[in-house]
C-alpha cells in the first residue's frame, strides 16, 4: 500500500475546485502623504483669508440696532425692534454659504478628499468665523455706550455695537456647513473604489494563435 503524494495539510490540487479566499483588507486606508498635510493647511489658511470677507460682508449688511439716551439712561429706540436678531441672522446665513462655497471649491480641486482636507475644511471654517466676529466688532459702532451716549447728546440716535448673541453656535455654522457640503459631494459624485472580483469566480483564459 503506498502512502498518498499530497501532504497531509494541503488539499488536493483539484482544478474544479475554487482558489482559496483572498486575505480580507486591513481597516487602515491609504496613508496620510506629506502633500495633503500641505493641502490641509492651504485650506485653512485660504478660509481664515475669507474670514475677513465675511466679517466686511457683515459689518454692511446686518441691521442696527438704535439707542437713545435721556442724559440719565441709554434704551432701546424700538423695544420691540428684532435688529439684534437680525444681526446673528445675518451672520448665519453670511456663514453657511461661506461654508458650502467653500466646500464645493475644495471638492472641484480636489475630488478624492482626504482627512486633511476636511480638517482644514472644519479649522478654516472657525479661525474664518472668529476673523469675521472681530472684524464686525472692531469697526462697527463703539462698544463704549455711555461714551458715544455723551458724545451724541441726549434724544439722538445711535447704534449700538454689533454683536453675536448666539455665541458659539453662530461660530460653527461656517465649519459645519463646510464639512456636510463636502461629504454630501465626495458620496455622490467622487470617486468609487474598484470592487474586488468576487471570490471562486473562473478567470476567462483567451487562447492565442500558439494555444492547443
Amino acid at each position: 500500500m503506498t502512502a498518498p503524494l499530497t501532504p497531509p495539510h494541503q488539499p488536493p490540487n483539484d482544478p474544479d475546485q475554487p482558489p482559496p479566499p483572498p486575505p480580507p483588507f486591513g481597516p487602515a486606508g491609504d496613508p496620510i502623504t506629506a502633500a495633503e498635510v500641505v493641502q490641509g493647511v492651504v485650506v485653512t489658511l485660504l478660509s481664515a483669508v475669507a474670514g475677513a470677507l465675511l466679517g466686511v460682508l457683515w459689518l454692511n449688511l446686518a441691521p442696527r440696532v438704535l439707542l437713545i439716551s435721556d442724559g440719565k439712561g441709554v434704551y432701546l429706540r424700538n423695544s420691540e425692534g428684532e435688529q439684534a436678531i437680525g444681526a446673528d441672522g445675518t451672520f448665519v446665513l453670511l456663514a453657511l454659504a461661506f461654508g458650502a462655497a467653500a466646500a464645493l471649491v475644495v471638492f472641484l480641486l480636489r475630488r478624492r478628499g482626504g482627512v486633511p482636507l476636511v480638517l482644514g475644511l472644519a479649522l478654516g471654517g472657525g479661525l474664518g468665523s472668529l476673523i469675521a466676529w472681530g472684524i464686525g466688532t472692531r469697526f462697527g459702532p463703539t462698544d463704549d455706550v455711555v461714551a458715544h451716549a455723551k458724545a451724541v447728546g441726549p434724544n439722538v440716535a445711535f447704534e449700538a455695537p454689533l454683536e453675536l448673541h448666539l455665541g458659539a453656535a453662530a461660530m460653527l455654522a461656517w465649519p459645519l456647513a463646510a464639512m456636510i457640503v463636502h461629504l454630501a459631494l465626495t458620496a455622490a459624485f467622487g470617486p468609487r473604489d474598484p470592487e474586488p472580483e468576487p471570490w471562486g469566480q473562473p478567470k476567462a483564459y483567451t487562447q492565442g494563435p500558439g494555444s492547443y
